[in-house]
């Protein structure tokens, strides 16, 4: 009980300087972007002197950088990710009213990537078929497309040709299925080829052929024993998985003028919205560090030697 207490106080610490870091590394990267952050954050108009001294005042620009840094990290410890420049609302409320929606394209996306990678990965595994390698074919095809290929081409075939799905936005459940698609196709083919090769280790397993001595069918052999101990590779994907639908939201979300976090911080970087950037990267570092955690204890549960394990 003691070392996993320390395990865990240890994975949080390094958690926290995981944020820190991505936090750190969000406000460097604003910085080197060319440019006068006043006149980008005006739109480019040309304002008085005296309005242009005081803004640059009010945001801190008139301060050395490490001025800065040093009160964006005080801030950031406090738990205060500040005032929204353009959008002139604390960060942590724009994230709020925007999160949901992503969290949903999410959601959606990750569940209709694992029923289709399953049906593929059920079917196919441990057969050499016309059918398998079909499979295999069109699952380096979907992982090597570029969503936003992927994104127009839906949109122009589903909403611009046959008008089935909304152009653009939507809160519908309409207006979900083609950004869903698009987020899922890459990880439809990863997805599959994963546990495919889970389920074929897993049907060499003593358990199924006692189960199939048993004279249970070959299907529900597949989809009640063996298809099981086949996830349990996709666990180890799970940080992937986060980072693939966060970092496709942003794309996602612009095609399609969806809301959420993708969009607004696709808006923020081009306006150089220090405070909404790196809340946003806050709040995703939070979530890929705090997941990566709890994979870990969920492996000690799974398999009891990784408590021996020293990390």
């Amino acid at each position: 009980m003691r070392s996993t207490t320390w395990w865990l106080a240890r994975r949080l610490a390094l958690a926290v300087l995981v944020v820190v870091g991505a936090a750190t590394v969000a406000f460097g990267a604003l910085q080197l972007v060319p440019g006068d952050p006043v006149h980008v954050m005006m739109g480019g108009a040309a304002p008085s002197e005296e309005v242009y001294e005081r803004t640059r005042h009010e945001l801190g620009y008139d301060q050395p950088l490490p001025v800065r840094y040093g009160e964006f990290l005080g801030q950031l410890l406090r738990g205060d990710l500040g005032q929204s420049y353009q959008l002139h609302q604390p960060v942590a409320d724009v994230i709020g009213s925007q999160l949901w929606p992503t969290v949903q394209l999410a959601l959606a996306a990750f569940g209709l990537a694992f029923v289709v990678a399953a049906a593929l990965a059920v079917t196919t595994a441990g057969r050499r078929s016309g059918w398998r390698r079909v499979a295999s074919a069109a699952e380096l095809l979907m992982i090597s497309t570029p969503g936003f290929w992927v994104g127009v081409l839906l949109l122009t075939f589903f909403s611009f040709r046959l008008h089935l799905f909304p152009v653009a936005g939507g809160d519908s459940l309409a207006g979900l299925v083609l950004p869903a698609a698009t987020l899922a196709i890459g990880l439809i083919g990863v997805f599959a080829q994963v546990m495919r090769e889970g389920l074929e280790r897993a049907l060499e397993q003593p358990f199924v052929l006692s189960a199939r001595a048993r004279g249970t069918g070959e299907t529900a052999v597949r989809l009640r024993h063996a298809l099981r101990h086949a996830l349990i590779p996709m666990v180890t994907l799970s940080g992937w998985i986060v980072g693939s639908l966060l970092g496709g939201a942003v794309l996602i979300e612009t095609i399609f003028s969806r809301e959420g976090l993708g969009r607004i911080t696709a808006t923020a970087i081009a306006g150089r919205d220090l405070p909404l950037v790196t809340g946003v990267a806050v709040v995703a570092a939070t979530i890929f560090a705090l997941l990566n955690i709890a994979v870990d204890l969920l492996y000690r549960v799974i398999d009891p030697r990784m408590k021996e394990v020293v990390r």
